[in-house]
């Protein structure tokens, strides 16, 4: 499959929330990694620590613009990667940029639901050393299914990494104010339960957790272990 076609779906993504993503990054997505760079922090903090072994898998949820595949994509040579988004609009973004990368051998997207997606039928892959998801989970309704879900697809001695909103427990309390109404307006809500949800998880697969604390809470960095 080259990266300017879209496979087939396993299942619908649910309309609603595919129809407003749409809409958000309609026009979003022409400038959205010009602006998203100056407060999405930590994600080349994630792609540095990925680690991906020699001719590894790495699956990205809710790849959006595909600036973090492509940045992965050149970080490690010798991996194939595969992205999920459940926009149309930013994985028609993600596909140009790829294709200017010169990266359509090593990259192939898919739509689809983050919380409930069918690796095999999307990718011809049936699991993958490596899983990311960059400020996808604030986003997502029904996230913690998208964490269950990236840990049932994980190869064994495979990992999850998130990076996402932390709860700004040490900024002042005006900056939160200000930083939860603007993101508001993009339907991001931080989540409160993302490290207890991790621990819950990890904990149910015999999974290690390794949860940092960024830039005084602002952003909150976790890899999973997997030891299945």
């Amino acid at each position: 499959m080259s990266t300017t076609e879209l496979p087939a779906r396993h299942g619908e993504p649910p309309a609603r929330h595919a129809e407003l993503m749409d809409g958000v990054y309609r026009w979003q997505r022409h400038i959205y990694d010009l602006t998203r760079k100056y407060y999405l922090l930590g994600r080349d903090r994630l792609i540095s620590g990925l680690d991906v072994p020699a001719d590894g898998t790495v699956l990205e949820l809710g790849c959006g613009t595909g600036r973090n595949i492509v940045l992965a994509a050149r970080r490690y040579p010798d991996a194939r990667f595969f992205g999920l988004d459940i926009s149309a609009e930013m994985l028609e973004t993600a596909m140009a940029a790829i294709a200017r990368e010169g990266l359509s051998g090593r990259v192939k997207l898919a739509r689809g639901d983050a919380t409930d997606f069918d690796a095999k039928a999307l990718f011809s892959v049936e699991s993958f050393d490596r899983i990311f998801v960059s400020y996808s989970l604030s986003m997502i309704p029904g996230w913690e299914k998208t964490i269950s879900a990236a840990l049932a697809a994980l190869s064994a001695g495979g990992s999850l990494h998130v990076v996402d909103f932390g709860q700004q427990e040490a900024l002042p309390g005006w900056f939160r104010t200000l930083l939860r109404g603007w993101l508001r307006k993009f339907h991001v809500e931080p989540r409160e339960s993302l490290r207890d949800v991790l621990e819950s998880e990890s904990e149910r697969i015999g999974a290690s957790l390794r949860f940092r604390t960024l830039y005084r809470g602002y952003a909150w960095l976790a890899v999973v272990g997997s030891h299945k």
